[in-house]
């Protein structure tokens, strides 16, 4: 039975311009990745361009032509996989095939490491189910990197995902989450869609109460990152993020 490896992906995704990958992957992921022929991700064509970054800084060992790149099923983009496999179960099973043929196998998302805030947790689980060996790999993880910039309580978070859409659901999902901080002491963190993050920034201004902490760390591990966190009240003096539609994350706390 071979490895399966976690493969983390810079944080520039859909982003202009984008890091160096020397300067925020170490040499030994890089080599890795490089070495391995068989894939799983999200979507083929942005894996493919993952690659060619990769062979400019450590050459893979077969051609991109050559490489067995599979997607993961659009179920699982739809309703994401974090409860297991469910109706996918033998699809997922079929994408390790070559995995119990003695292939190492490399699992990739579109940006950070998968299978935290993105789909994969089944292929993780079908491996170990099968007897794989599991390898993540060292790479950014957003959430992590968000939660040591905020100056809030990194002994004791959770992560909640996405936020309703729907105005007056997400207002009300705001308040559940900030008496939960304030009454437990638990950061909350969460994220959006990169064009949604304006209208969640005013949302959370709108509802959280003047003296609940913020912080929004957008475009890490990019040039023009920006990490703020302050009270709400000193957020309503100056709302505006200087790039709105960068990733980002959002949390909350006292």
């Amino acid at each position: 039975m071979a490895t399966l490896y976690l493969v983390p992906a810079p944080l520039d995704f859909g982003c202009e311009p984008q890091a160096p990958l020397a300067d925020v992957l170490p040499q030994g992921t890089l080599q890795a990745a490089a070495r391995l022929t068989h894939w799983i991700c999200e979507n083929a064509k942005t894996a493919r361009a993952y690659l060619k970054r990769i062979d400019a800084v450590v050459p893979l060992a077969a051609p991109l032509q050559a490489m067995a790149i599979q997607e993961l099923p659009r179920e699982v983009h739809k309703k994401g996989d974090h409860d297991g496999a469910g109706a996918n179960a033998q699809a997922i099973r079929s994408l390790l095939a070559p995995l119990a043929a003695g292939h190492d196998m490399g699992l990739l998302s579109e940006a950070g490491m998968p299978a935290v805030a993105d789909p994969g947790s089944s292929v993780v689980r079908a491996a170990h189910e099968m007897g794989a060996a599991v390898a993540p790999l060292v790479g950014p993880v957003s959430l992590l990197l968000g939660l040591a910039a905020s100056g809030l309580n990194g002994q004791h978070f959770a992560f909640v995902g996405y936020l309703p859409q729907e105005a007056q659901a997400r207002l009300s999902r705001i308040r559940e989450l900030e008496a939960l901080a304030l009454r437990s002491g638990q950061t909350q963190l969460f994220i959006e869609t990169p064009y949604r993050n304006a209208a969640l920034l005013q949302a959370l201004l709108q509802a959280l109460q003047p003296g609940t902490r913020l912080a929004v760390a957008s475009g890490l591990t990019l040039a023009q990152a920006e990490l703020r966190s302050r009270s709400v009240q000193a957020w309503r003096t100056q709302p505006a993020l200087a790039h709105e539609r960068l990733p980002a994350v959002f949390a909350i706390g006292r």
